[in-house]
């Protein structure tokens, strides 16, 4: 009988060390988020934390977040270490437990079935009437997630160490051409880090990044499609096939602002700052916004929301694709605002660090390719926006000068193109908004106004 109680009264301990216990699941960083990867964990096995501390960076499929502790707390045992991909959201990635817990029950815990793991969801019935629409960043804040069809990637044999990189040191050895599999890690478990990618000095003999499995000596080299690449894709596809776009084009006249930026950055030399003529297009596209608002407008299938503010998706490029960190309410901001605003989001996106929130929403797109020269071009629309403005290179130009006694004038000109949704932006809308647009950079001392 004494046996039989000690027994129990062990068997009772196990149970109230892992009652203790609690798993910590793959968190969903944004509404449209199913899966994620662990880049790197900041606390180690039996490190305690408080709350706000930063437990680890989860990798989606736009950038890398930094996930917070809630409570204090002690991290028990790690279950998808640094470098796991594709984890599903819900799935738990490591045990927790509270100061002073006795932590011996987290193999146990961590070793049984979750309950919490993520079951297959059922695909939503379709319903008659039209849904809202996912703009390019993944957003869809009026409709639920759709289920993925569970079809299994292509995976290629890399080498491991490819992997277990944080962005940034991937971003640089993509722009520079270095294959990480050369880079020996110094960061965490091997794991490679800006400073290896920076420091590393390729072979003669081995410039050239090796060729992935079955490509030895082939004319080509496939790249698999990332999560990014995959998500704009499917949301540019779905723009140009569902929307219907008309473009309106016209020439502005840049003189005047050229001549405002170059006093405005002569005051801010001493500050270290500098107005771009991006700037100025955010500022004139913002007060246009609010002088036409028909254009600052989304369709969400049963209803056409107008909006208040001018929320402004600028387009950024990154090694990994196309994003839109948003400015928000640039209308109520100044030119040296926007400026820093723009240069910190841009930076971000880069980096990969931007917060769901500095990318998900906005009201209207902008997409200036005018630093590489492109003196026209049409944008596909951003859904659920309305519109999007294409923005190309400034040019001298030959105009016509009656006033002149040559009776022509060399001008700054820039063209700029407004693609539109005709469900929700009629032509007339559309030409009235350019019109205003037109008029506050060829005036832009009404900025200040």
């Amino acid at each position: 009988m004494a046996s039989l109680a000690r027994i129990l009264a062990r068997n009772l301990h196990a149970s109230a060390r892992r009652d203790a216990l609690s798993k910590f699941v793959m968190p969903a960083m944004s509404p449209t988020m199913t899966e994620g990867g662990i880049s790197q964990w900041k606390k180690k096995e039996g490190e305690s934390f408080s709350a706000g501390d930063v437990l680890l960076e989860i990798e989606t499929d736009k950038a890398t977040i930094d996930v917070e502790a809630q409570d204090d707390g002690v991290l028990a045992k790690i279950i998808s270490q640094d470098g796991a991909k594709n984890v599903a959201i819900g799935t738990p990635i490591a045990i927790v437990g509270e100061p002073g817990d006795d932590l011996s029950g987290a193999d146990a815990l961590a070793a049984e079935k979750s309950d919490e793991a993520p079951k297959k969801k059922e695909a939503p019935k379709q319903e008659s009437k039209p849904a809202a629409k996912l703009d390019v960043d993944g957003n869809d804040p009026f409709a639920p997630t759709p289920v993925a069809p569970e079809t299994k990637p292509v995976q290629y044999d890399f080498p491991s160490d490819r992997l277990a990189a944080s962005p940034i040191a991937k971003r640089i050895a993509l722009e520079r051409g270095i294959p990480l599999a050369k880079v020996k890690g110094t960061g965490p478990n091997g794991r490679i880090v800006k400073e290896d990618v920076e420091k590393f000095k390729p072979e003669a003999a081995s410039a050239a990044a090796p060729a992935a499995p079955g490509q030895a000596g082939a004319d080509y080299v496939d790249t698999p499609v990332s999560s990014m690449r995959r998500v704009i894709g499917q949301r540019l596809t779905q723009s140009k096939q569902e929307l219907p776009h008309y473009y309106l084009t016209v020439d502005i006249d840049m003189g005047k602002v050229l001549k405002l930026r170059e006093v405005f950055n002569q005051g801010l030399a001493e500050k270290g700052a500098k107005l771009s003529v991006n700037d100025f297009v955010v500022k004139a596209t913002a007060l246009a916004l609010a002088e036409v608002p028909e254009a600052n407008t989304a369709w969400l299938g049963e209803t056409i929301r107008q909006y208040k503010k001018a929320d402004i998706s600028v387009a950024v490029a990154t090694a990994n694709g196309l994003i839109t960190p948003i400015i928000k309410d640039a209308g109520g901001k100044g030119l040296a605002s926007i400026s820093s605003e723009a240069k910190a989001l841009a930076k971000k996106a880069r980096d990969g660090k931007l917060a769901p929130h500095e990318y998900q929403g906005g009201t209207f797109t902008i997409s200036n390719l005018g630093m590489y020269d492109i003196s026209h071009f049409t944008a596909i629309i951003n859904p659920p926006q309305a519109c999007i403005l294409a923005v190309g290179s400034t040019s001298p130009t030959i105009v016509p000068a009656p006033e002149e006694e040559r009776g022509f004038r060399t001008a700054q000109i820039m063209k700029v193109t407004l693609s539109s949704d005709h469900r929700v932006v009629d032509g007339a809308v559309g030409a009235r908004w350019l019109q205003s647009f037109k008029r506050y950079l060829e005036n832009p001392l009404t900025f200040m106004l």
